[in-house]
């Protein structure tokens, strides 16, 4: 039986994913600034405005801290598939 080295091309170059929550990141800011121009909020819209940027910003965080643990467990995976 022949023990040929299996090679696995390892992607290179831009994470999309990682993109795609800055850049989700970044609107998130952009429309918290066009909604904090209201004239005459009511005394809770800005702790609420707040409140929600955070969190949409710290759930995008939390998406992306998944994403690097699924693609370890693959990469730990695939190691143990190759014997290492």
């Amino acid at each position: 039986m022949r023990h040929d080295k299996v090679t696995i091309a390892k992607p290179k170059g831009l994470d999309f994913k990682a993109t795609g929550y800055l850049i989700s990141i970044g609107s998130v800011f952009f429309l918290g600034a066009v909604a904090s121009t209201k004239t005459d909020p009511p005394s809770w819209y800005y702790p609420v405005l707040i409140v929600g940027m955070a969190t949409s910003i710290l759930g995008m965080g939390f998406r992306y801290v998944a994403h690097l643990r699924e693609k370890h467990q693959i990469h730990q995976a695939k190691e143990e598939a190759e014997g290492r």
